[in-house]
């Protein structure tokens, strides 16, 4: 059976560290990015399962890539769950 992908999307290396080390230990398939841009490519090339966002992002903000993401036929499907210290 195939593991499921989750992508995570954050600016901190160490919050994307402990995510992607708590998600792999519990058998998820992680692709961790740090910024909005590689977040929108990244999804568009892999169609991940689970999209972990972060709110604040530098230049492309983690509401600006769940409205493009939400956009694309192709991606709209793929759920998000925003991560905020908001």
């Amino acid at each position: 059976m195939a593991k499921h992908h989750v992508l995570v999307v954050d600016d901190e290396e160490d919050i994307r560290t402990l995510l992607e080390h708590h998600l792999t230990r519990d058998g998820y398939r992680v692709t961790c990015v740090a910024t909005g841009e590689d977040a929108t490519r990244q999804a568009r090339l892999t169609l991940p399962d689970l999209l972990l966002l972060d709110l604040m992002l530098p230049t492309m903000d983690g509401l600006e890539v769940c409205r493009a993401l939400k956009g694309d036929p192709k991606t709209r499907p793929i759920p998000v769950i925003m991560l905020t210290a908001k």
